[in-house]
C-alpha cells in the first residue's frame, strides 16, 4: 500500500462523529451506506474496496434508522466511535413529509405493492382528515406494516413475505407522535407533515388514517426532512459531495464523555406537546390487527 493510500485511510479512520447524507428513492439504506463507504475508501486510495466485508473492516460506519427503499431524505451516518451515538438517532425525533392517495390500499402500504382494496373517497373532506389526525397524535399504539425491516426467526419480515412464507403481524407497540399537520388536500392525494419518535411507521399511519375516514389509503411519496438536529436542507450531503473534505466540514464530533452526543444533539430532545398524564391510557388506531398476533421485541427501525 502506497504512502498516500496509508495517509488517506488514516484520515478516514481518524473520523469520529455523526453527519447526514441524502438517500435517494430506490435503494435500501444499507445499499446507500455501502456506496458511501466504497466512495470514501476509493478516495483514500483503496483499490476494489468491498464495503460489505465484515472482517478486518477498513472503515467503521453505520446509519441511524432505516428508510424504506422507496423513501428519500435524511439518513444519519455514524463513523468511527460515532456509531455508538446512533442509538439516540433511532429513538429520537424525526420529521417526514408524506403524500398519500385515498381510495386504494396495497399490501406494502405504499406504491410499490399490489392493490388489495379499492374504496370510494368522494365524501372525504379535508375537515374529516384533520379531525381524525387527532386520534394519532400523542402516545398511541401502532401495528407495524407486514412488509418492514422487523425480524421473525432472524429474517426480515419483508424478505420472508417475498419468499412466499406466511407472516403474522407484530403486536401493536407504543409510539409517540409529536405533531401531525395536513398541508394539502387535492383528492385523491393529500400531504401530511409528521413529527414522531423512534419506531414509528408513516405507512401504518396512512393506512390507519384511510380506514378512519371510511375509505383506504397508501403512501405515494415519503421524504424524511429531519432526524435529530440534521435537516434535509441544511445538512444532508448529496452523492456528489460524498468526499472526505465535505464530511470533515459538517461532522458533529463525539463528546469526551463516554461518546455521548454533543450539546447540539441533546438540544433536540423533544417532549410531546400533549404528554399523557400518569393515570391516562393509550389508545389503538381504528381497525387494529388481531391482538393475539406474535410479538417479538425488536429495536426500532425509525
Amino acid at each position: 500500500m502506497s504512502a498516500s493510500c496509508v495517509g488517506g485511510l488514516s484520515k478516514l479512520k481518524s473520523l469520529n462523529g455523526l453527519f447526514a447524507i441524502y438517500k435517494k428513492p430506490g435503494a435500501t439504506s444499507a445499499d446507500v451506506l455501502n456506496t458511501l463507504k466504497e466512495t470514501l475508501l476509493k478516495e483514500a486510495g483503496i483499490k476494489n474496496p468491498n464495503p460489505r466485508k465484515r472482517k478486518k473492516q477498513d472503515l467503521k460506519m453505520g446509519h441511524g434508522g432505516t428508510l424504506d427503499s422507496s423513501a428519500s431524505g435524511v439518513l444519519v451516518v455514524g463513523i468511527g466511535s460515532g456509531t455508538k451515538m446512533l442509538r439516540k438517532m433511532l429513538s429520537g425525533s424525526k420529521k417526514y413529509s408524506v403524500t398519500a392517495e385515498l381510495g386504494k390500499a396495497t399490501d406494502t402500504l405504499d406504491g410499490t405493492g399490489q392493490v388489495t382494496l379499492v374504496k370510494d373517497y368522494d365524501l372525504v373532506t379535508s375537515g374529516d382528515l384533520e379531525e381524525k389526525l387527532k386520534l394519532f397524535t400523542g402516545d398511541i399504539m401502532q401495528v407495524p406494516p407486514l412488509y418492514c425491516a422487523l425480524k421473525k426467526d432472524g429474517k426480515r419480515m419483508s424478505v420472508l413475505l417475498k419468499q412466499g412464507h406466511n407472516v403474522e403481524a407484530k403486536a401493536a407497540r407504543p409510539v409517540t407522535v409529536y405533531n401531525l399537520t395536513l398541508k394539502d388536500f387535492s383528492p385523491p392525494l393529500f400531504t401530511l407533515d409528521v413529527e414522531c419518535g423512534g419506531g414509528f411507521y408513516v405507512r401504518s399511519l396512512v393506512d390507519d388514517l384511510g380506514k378512519a375516514v371510511s375509505s383506504c389509503a397508501h403512501v405515494k411519496e415519503l421524504i424524511r426532512t429531519k432526524q435529530g438536529p440534521f435537516t434535509l436542507e441544511e445538512h444532508a450531503l448529496h452523492e456528489h459531495h460524498w468526499t472526505l473534505e465535505k464530511i470533515l466540514q459538517c461532522l458533529q464530533p463525539c463528546s469526551d464523555e463516554q461518546n455521548t452526543p454533543p450539546d447540539t444533539l441533546k438540544a433536540d430532545s423533544h417532549t410531546p406537546p400533549h404528554p399523557l398524564k400518569a393515570d391516562s391510557h393509550t389508545h389503538t388506531p381504528p381497525h387494529p390487527l388481531k391482538a393475539d398476533s406474535e410479538h417479538t421485541t425488536t429495536p426500532p427501525e425509525g
